[in-house]
C-alpha cells in the first residue's frame, strides 16, 4: 500500500485511492457497501478510509447511488407521558447512530404519538419529504399495522425493535420473558411468598413477555397465582405510587413488588417511605430497565438490564443489511441480565 503524509486539507476520493492502490471507482463501490469486491481489496481502501479519516461527500454519494443515505429512528412522544423517563430514547438512538456514522449515514429522529389516527399518513409525509432510505421503529409504533403496512407498499426497509408478539424476522428483540422468569424465581428463593407484578400499560405490548415471564417464575417456583398477584400500572411514577398506596393496605400486603419498568418500581419505593415500610427488612422492590433512576432512588434498584444501546446497534445494523441487498432471515435478539441491588432482601420471617 502506498503511503501519503497528510494535513489539515480533508482527504479525497483520489487520496483514498492512491494509498489503498487502486481504482476511484473501486472506492466508490467499498464506501457505497456494493457487492463483488475482494475482501483483501475492501480492507485495503477501508484502511486508507481511516488512515486519512475520509469522509465521502454525501451530497455526491446521493446523486450517484439514487440514495438520501438518511436513517429515520421513530419513537412515541415521551412528552405524551408525565414523569418520563428519556434515557430509553437516548440510549436508542445512540446505538443507532453509532452504526449510522459509521456507514456514512445521517440519522433522523423524530417523535410521534402512536395515539394519533393520522399517524401512518403523517410518517407517509415525512418519508416523501425526505426521501429516506429505512427507518427504525420503537415500540408501541413498532406494534402498529397501520405503520408496518404503509412501509411496506412504499417499499421502505424496515427494522422493528421489540415488535411485541409478531415473529416477524425484520426486528430485535431481548429475553423479556427469561429474564422476567428470573427475576421471579430470584425473589422466590429469597423466601418471598406475596410476590406481587405491576403490569405496564396495555397498549405497549412489547411488556407482555415481561408479565408471562412473571407467571413462568411463580409457576417454576411453585408459587399460586391469583388476580391479585397482578396489578394494572401505566408504566408511568404516579402509577407505581397509586398501586403501592392500595397494595400496602391490604391486610396481609405483598412482601415483594417486582414492576413492569423503574418508574413504577420508583413509585413503589416513594410510598414505602410515606408508610415508614422498611426496604428491603420489610419490602422487596424490583423494576425492569435499569434506567439511570434505578441508580439514583434509595435504596438503589434491583432491576433488569436492557441492553437499549446494543438494541439500538442491532437494529441499525440489520437496516443497513436490508437497505445493501444482504437481508438475512432472521432477526437478532440481545439478551438483558439481572442487576441485584439493595433494594430486595430475606422476606420479613
Amino acid at each position: 500500500m502506498a503511503t501519503k503524509s497528510t494535513d489539515q486539507t480533508p482527504a479525497t476520493i483520489e487520496d483514498v485511492a492512491l494509498i489503498a492502490g487502486v481504482s476511484i471507482k473501486t472506492v466508490s463501490r467499498v464506501v457505497n457497501h456494493e457487492p463483488n469486491v475482494r475482501d483483501s481489496t475492501r480492507e485495503n481502501v477501508q484502511q486508507a478510509i481511516a488512515q486519512l479519516n475520509y469522509r465521502p461527500n454525501t451530497a455526491a454519494r446521493r446523486l450517484a447511488g439514487h440514495r438520501s443515505y438518511l436513517f429515520a429512528l421513530l419513537y412515541d412522544d415521551p412528552s405524551a407521558y408525565p414523569n418520563a423517563s428519556a434515557s430509553y430514547v437516548t440510549n436508542l438512538q445512540g446505538g443507532a447512530l453509532q452504526v449510522a456514522r459509521e456507514q456514512g449515514y445521517d440519522l433522523l429522529i423524530h417523535p410521534w404519538d402512536y395515539r394519533d389516527p393520522l399517524v401512518a399518513e403523517e410518517i407517509r409525509r415525512l418519508i416523501e419529504q425526505s426521501n429516506i432510505d429505512g427507518l427504525l421503529l420503537a415500540p408501541p409504533l413498532a406494534e402498529l399495522r397501520s405503520i408496518t403496512t404503509m412501509l411496506r407498499s412504499m417499499g421502505k426497509a424496515v427494522v422493528r425493535i421489540s415488535p411485541g408478539r409478531t415473529r416477524r424476522a425484520d426486528g430485535v428483540t431481548t429475553n423479556d420473558r427469561e429474564i422476567s422468569a428470573e427475576m421471579t424465581r430470584y425473589l422466590a428463593s429469597l423466601g418471598h411468598r406475596r410476590i406481587v407484578y405491576l403490569r405496564g400499560h396495555p397498549d405497549h405490548r412489547a411488556m407482555g413477555g415481561r408479565e408471562q415471564g412473571f407467571l413462568d417464575g411463580m409457576t417454576q417456583s411453585e408459587l399460586p397465582v391469583t388476580k391479585s398477584s397482578l396489578q394494572q400500572g401505566d408504566n408511568s411514577f404516579d402509577s407505581g405510587v397509586a398501586c403501592a398506596r392500595k397494595l400496602l393496605k391490604w391486610r396481609q400486603p405483598p412482601t415483594a413488588i417486582f414492576a413492569a419498568n423503574d418508574d413504577m418500581a420508583a413509585g413503589v419505593l416513594q410510598v414505602a417511605q410515606e408508610f415508614d415500610i422498611d426496604v428491603p427488612t420489610q419490602l422487596s422492590v424490583a423494576g425492569f430497565d435499569d434506567t439511570p433512576l434505578s441508580r439514583q432512588v434509595w435504596p438503589p434498584l434491583t432491576t433488569i438490564n436492557q441492553p437499549i444501546f446494543e438494541m439500538g446497534k442491532a437494529a441499525a445494523t440489520l437496516l443497513f443489511q436490508q437497505i445493501s441487498g444482504q437481508h438475512s432471515s432472521q432477526g437478532i435478539r440481545v439478551d438483558s441480565t439481572l442487576v441485584v441491588r439493595r433494594s430486595t432482601g430475606p422476606a420479613p420471617s
